[in-house]
């Protein structure tokens, strides 16, 4: 495996989403790594958001759009000519998705469109990848963990929305970028699908995720409400997926045989249920404001089941590839990604330097991944 932090210095990177709270961690690695940063996003999807609470857009080259914009987003890069891109760009929310269809698949699948068009009809891009999820596979409930060749068949709009667009780049990388329209000789840009699990971390305020409304709960002083406490997921700290992408994107640069799809998850030990991971926060949390005399509320959990809508019981992701074809492996397991996500919690809660503990945090994944 090459090393990132001599791959990034001065490389132009477009990342679309870089508001989100990936896209904030994404943004932080690349500037620590050297890279120029440009983005493209709506304003943060939250408020308070990890993108305006790290100052990024003064840092970045910070542009306000939208994916479904295709005139807006082809300027940005006849501006800017990225030599790589990141696709994280999307309406992420399986329960959102139920209430707003017509506006996932919108952004979804035809965000996905108008940023492989405008790769096709640039000459700068040599390396692309689209973020999809873990929830693009047709789910049986088998408990077997998916592998990249099983079938795309997501349930829920969110979900099928991000296997048409795994479908969409499917079709462009072998319309428009095989060489002489032949596959078998080829292709003339690196591109590559990543479907990667459940992401926790420091600064992640979306609403209908587990630890963000185990936070919330702890700082207004009220219950942690569990509603699927038996749902197992491969949960992973954010800055596993976050790096992968790089690692991929970097590698499939220097060699476009490397270019395929790829599960990004955590270890088989670290792919547990919601209420398990939700019983590490409250252990984890009580342990931290107990040994440091914070006067924060200890972390209480409730089951409530809501009835809600349709969401898969089991998933679990093969990552052997990603290991095999990267060497790969990931840094941080689950009692370790917990620890981080109360060490940020508590600094940002506590008005500390919360940006400060994120750039440690970076720089203490990149040096334990490249030991």
């Amino acid at each position: 495996m090459n090393d990132i932090r001599d791959f990034y210095k001065s490389k132009k990177v477009l990342i679309t989403g870089h508001t989100g709270f990936k896209g904030a961690w994404m943004c932080e690695e690349l500037i620590k790594l050297g890279a120029e940063v440009i983005g493209y996003a709506l304003n943060p999807p939250t408020d308070p958001s990890l993108f305006d609470l790290c100052g990024l857009k003064a840092r970045i080259v910070s542009i306000e759009g939208d994916i479904r914009d295709f005139d807006h987003l082809k300027s940005v890069f006849d501006v800017y000519k990225p030599e790589i891109v990141i696709h994280m760009a999307a309406q992420p929310l399986v329960r959102e998705s139920y209430k707003n269809p017509s506006y996932t698949y919108e952004v979804n699948v035809m965000g996905t469109v108008n940023i492989l068009e405008c790769i096709r009809l640039t000459d700068c891009v040599k390396s692309f990848v689209n973020v999809t999820t873990d929830k693009v596979y047709l789910n049986r409930e088998l408990n077997d963990a998916f592998k990249e060749d099983e079938m795309l068949c997501g349930f829920d709009p969110y979900s099928n929305s991000k296997s048409c667009s795994e479908l969409v780049t499917y079709s462009y990388k072998n319309s428009f970028f095989a060489k002489n329209g032949n596959n078998e000789e080829g292709y003339t840009t690196a591109i590559t699908t990543c479907r990667a699990g459940n992401v926790l971390g420091g600064g992640d305020f979306a609403t209908d995720r587990i630890i963000p409304d185990c936070i919330r709960a702890v700082s207004e002083g009220k219950e942690i409400i569990v509603r699927n406490p038996y749902s197992t997921r491969p949960y992973q700290h954010v800055l596993e997926p976050v790096t992968a992408y790089l690692i991929i994107a970097m590698e499939q640069y220097l060699d476009i045989k490397k270019a395929g799809n790829y599960n990004i998850g955590p270890d088989d030990a670290d792919c547990v249920c919601t209420g398990d991971l939700v019983n590490l926060f409250c252990e984890r949390w009580n342990k931290a404001i107990e040994n440091k005399k914070f006067s924060f509320n200890k972390a209480i959990r409730v089951d409530r089941f809501d009835n809600g809508p349709h969401e898969a019981n089991f998933l679990k992701l093969d990552s052997s590839l990603v290991h095999k074809t990267f060497g790969f492996n990931n840094v941080w397991h689950i009692d370790e990604v917990m620890d981080r996500i109360v060490e940020w919690s508590i600094s940002y809660l506590s008005n500390d330097n919360y940006q400060m503990v994120m750039e440690k945090q970076i720089d203490d994944y990149i040096n334990r991944l490249y030991e």
